[in-house]
């Protein structure tokens, strides 16, 4: 299935407010065909040790939820 890519970018871009009020960012690099989303964590979620935690129940949570087709998400 593929991904509307202009969805997956309207809900990082819905989710980078949370990310950035404390100091970190999202930014996307790509979709494979098998539905996996490659992001890549700034700032403060770049060092952070709970950044596994807010990729896979926060990121990859809702990403799922709101983009049909997505079937993971993976920090780069």
């Amino acid at each position: 299935m593929a991904i509307d890519e202009k969805l997956l970018e309207d809900v990082i871009e819905a989710v980078r407010p949370s990310l950035q009020s404390d100091g970190g960012d999202i930014e996307l690099i790509g979709v494979d065909e098998d539905g996996v989303v490659s992001v890549e964590l700034t700032g403060a979620c770049a060092g952070c040790a709970l950044s596994g935690v807010t990729l896979s129940q926060g990121v990859e949570r809702i990403l799922k939820e709101n983009v049909p087709g997505v079937t993971s998400v993976r920090a780069i």
